[in-house]
């Protein structure tokens, strides 16, 4: 069933990913109902989607009553943020659309589900074993060895939730740091050259549609900077762009389904995690690409036909955090940085700065990826002075 223009799209999460969305939505001329929890009031303004949805259903995710609300006036419903309350969206999925489908949520919003899911479709990733108590993790380190690290089974992200066990002696005081998490997984720490990503998109015909491969730098587990293309061999970037479809395929995505994966040392690829739904990799795109990733979600839930994912000129994404930002807000050094050549900027409305805080990013075109690289770190090294 196609979605035409002129109705009306429900995002679950009011933050920077869906206001992108709704963005691209009202280009194309659709119309767009957020349901999050921020309420509108000069000390807490609405969250980035509600600034510019054309309705707000404030309250809680998990609120059953406002996700009713929200979905009787849609007609199909998306989310960004893959920890959505999951019987919530089941609820939803009764009278409205609901992509990607609940059970997708499932699998990745529990690490354990979402390992075994990608094992399960022969698709290679760190050695993992399930932990729920200190014996299991003195057990699961004598098989996979050391250093390791444990994360939280739910919940976590950007570097959130985790901890590098480097002995089984400090097993005790691993599994205290991660409390109340009872369920947990512990994986082969990879000693990986670079980390990539692909973004991969799929409507209900079964078209995949895969963005260039990208190359991702962390810092203090926060996506840092991308850089597209990938400095990688063809070979590579061949086999992550097979992963990307076989998963996209496997799991029944209809939507976006992000594919964040390890390089090894001998040029392997090993799946580290999934996010079914636009990714901080794929900012990129909306400068770079003949479409945005966000105009591919929305290809993909309303059943049109993917667009193309051809990369017009190599390009590089830095994200922007509280650390460079006033305590209102504001950021110094704007008009110093957009004078660097084909730099771009996104800000996200969020008026309350705080350190680790998304705010915003920047992104260069260049004539190389080094170059984009280049500019990019260069313009913002200018911002928050």
């Amino acid at each position: 069933m196609n979605v035409a223009p002129g109705a009306t799209l429900g995002l679950i999460g009011g933050g920077q990913l869906a206001r992108m969305f709704a963005l691209e939505a009202r280009r194309m001329g659709y119309r767009t109902r957020v349901l999050d929890p921020d309420p509108h009031s000069p000390a807490a303004p609405h969250s980035p989607a509600a600034q510019l949805a054309d309705a707000h259903v404030c309250a809680p995710l998990h609120d059953a009553d406002a996700a009713s609300e929200l979905a009787h006036g849609c007609d199909v419903v998306t989310l960004e943020w893959e920890n959505a309350d999951v019987a919530t969206l089941h609820q939803v999925a009764e009278w409205v659309p609901v992509h990607p489908a609940p059970g997708v949520l499932e699998i990745a919003q529990h690490r354990l589900r979402e390992k075994d899911a990608v094992r399960r479709l022969g698709i290679p990733t760190a050695e993992y074993r399930a932990v729920g108590t200190v014996e299991d993790l003195r057990a699961a380190l004598a098989e996979i060895g050391t250093p390791a690290v444990l994360k939280t089974a739910r919940g976590g992200y950007d570097g959130r939730g985790q901890i590098v066990v480097r002995s089984a002696d400090h097993a005790e005081e691993a599994i205290r740091s991660l409390a109340p998490a009872t369920e947990m997984v512990l994986e082969a720490f990879v000693p990986f050259q670079l980390e990539v990503s692909a973004i991969c998109a799929r409507n209900s015909r079964g078209e995949v549609a895969i963005f260039p491969i990208a190359e991702n730098a962390h810092r203090g587990g926060i996506l840092d900077v991308t850089v597209v293309p990938a400095r990688i061999p063809n070979s590579i970037a061949s086999s992550a762009r097979e992963i990307g479809e076989a998963l996209a395929e496997g799991l029944g995505v209809i939507g976006l389904l992000a594919i964040e994966m390890f390089v090894t040392a001998d040029g392997c690829l090993l799946v580290n995690e999934l996010a079914p739904r636009p990714h901080n990799s794929g900012h990129y795109t909306w400068e770079a690409c003949a479409a945005s990733q966000f105009e591919q979600q929305l290809r993909a839930v309303c059943g049109l036909p993917l667009a193309s994912t051809e990369l017009l000129r190599p390009a590089a994404m830095a994200n922007l955090l509280g650390d460079r930002f006033q305590a209102d807000g504001s950021l110094p050094g704007i008009a110093q940085a957009l004078a660097t050549p084909g730099v771009a900027l996104h800000l996200y409305g969020k008026r309350h700065s705080r350190p680790g805080r998304k705010m915003g990013h920047l992104t260069a075109l260049a004539a190389t990826p080094d170059e984009a690289e280049e500019r990019v770190r260069s313009a913002r090294a200018l911002l928050g002075e």
